[in-house]
Order: structure tokens, then C-alpha cells, then sequence
């Protein structure tokens, strides 16, 4: 298979049922057996996947992609061996990162929701033209891309929390902010953006937002 195929969706829903490490094998950059240069795809959706990996509190160092060829079984075993050696060391995920297994369930589960969304973001905005891992590298690694990625995922995912906790129970800015380990203007700044898109509402009785 494409190392092109393995899409957000694969690496999140492996991360979810418990995986502690996601090892990704493409053939080499610039070899690709196939007119679409698959393997530039891969490298684009693990750059964005770690970077999502870092925002929600997880190590990015679980994810990693290596580019080899059918030729390349000892430098596999090599790869995969250190991989292994190296999650170990990291240890279960979540519990390495000091989250509870209700927190790591939530934060992976809300990224999953916005997999279709990132998809998109990715393949039009994010997808870097000139196929060399230099320029991805650098793109990847770049004031701009920090930018698009402010812009384009963190609100998306940040209203995508705050609406997956109001579906239980209505709660107050200062739950909310507790729960998310946001600080109060952050999650102000959601908190309207939700508002404006009409998915919460404040509630005066209560004192709480809840679903609209």
C-alpha cells in the first residue's frame, strides 16, 4: 500500500485504541512508483499530525515517518528496533504525558471528529507545492505554517472540545477553562466563535453555556 493511504484518520484512530507509537514506511522521496508522489502526502499529514499531537499535550516523538526502499530490510529492522526502544522509553501514552485515560480519550476523540475538516484544510491549504523535503522541511517548520495552523485548526478544535463537554452537562467559563487547561481569553475568544456559529448558548438561569 501507498504510504499516501495512511491518512489522519489511521494515525489518531491508532493513537485512540491504545497504540503508543505510530511508525510510518514510505518508499524514498522522488522514487515514487506511482505519477501522484504519494509519500510527499504521508510526510505532509505526519508533520500535521505532530504538530496537532503537541497542541493537545501528546509527544510527538511517537510518530515517525522513515522513506526506504524494498531493498532496505536491515535499515528497516534497524528503524523499527529504535522506534521501539525509544517508545518504551516514552512510556504508555497518555500516562508519559501525565494524562489521565479520560483526558487522552477526550483530547483523541475530538480530534478524530475534525479529520474530515483537517483533510480538507490540508489538501488545500496546507499541501506545500514544491516536492522536495527541503521545502517541506522548511515550509513545515516556518512562522507561516504556525500561522494557517492558529488560523485554521486550533479554533476548529478548541469549538469541537467545548461543544463535545456541553453534550453531558451545561458548564460555567471557569469549568470550562479548568477542564481544557485554557486560560480565560483563549477560551473567551471560543467561546464567542461558538456563540457566532450558533452551537452554544449562555444560559441566565443557570449561569452556564450549554448546546444551542
Amino acid at each position: 500500500m501507498c504510504s499516501g493511504r495512511v491518512d489522519l484518520e489511521f494515525i489518531f484512530r491508532a493513537f485512540l485504541t491504545g497504540q503508543d507509537g505510530v511508525f510510518i514506511g514510505g518508499c524514498k522521496l522522488d522514487e515514487c512508483n506511482y505519477i501522484t508522489h504519494g509519500n510527499y502526502d504521508a510526510l505532509s499529514n505526519t508533520y500535521l499530525s505532530r504538530k496537532i499531537m503537541q497542541h493537545i499535550g501528546l509527544n510527538p516523538e511517537r510518530l515517525r515517518i522513515r522513506f526506504m526502499s524494498g531493498a532496505d530490510g536491515n535499515l528497516l529492522a534497524e528503524e523499527t528496533d529504535k522506534f521501539t526502544e525509544e517508545i518504551k522509553a516514552l512510556g504508555p501514552i497518555g500516562q508519559g504525558e501525565g494524562m489521565s485515560a479520560e483526558q487522552l480519550k477526550f483530547k483523541l476523540e475530538t480530534v478524530r471528529q475534525l479529520v474530515p475538516y483537517m483533510k480538507l484544510v490540508e489538501r488545500e491549504r496546507l499541501r506545500f507545492p514544491a516536492k522536495s523535503k527541503a521545502a517541506y522541511d522548511a515550509f513545515f517548520t516556518s512562522p507561516e505554517f504556525d500561522r494557517l495552523f492558529e488560523e485554521l485548526i486550533i479554533n476548529k478544535l478548541a469549538i469541537s472540545q467545548i461543544t463535545t463537554l456541553l453534550k453531558d452537562n451545561p458548564l460555567s467559563t471557569a469549568q470550562m477553562a479548568d477542564i481544557l487547561g485554557l486560560n480565560p481569553s483563549d477560551l473567551s475568544r471560543h467561546i464567542n466563535s461558538s456563540s457566532r456559529q450558533r452551537l452554544i448558548r449562555y444560559d441566565e438561569e443557570q449561569k452556564s453555556y450549554t448546546l444551542a
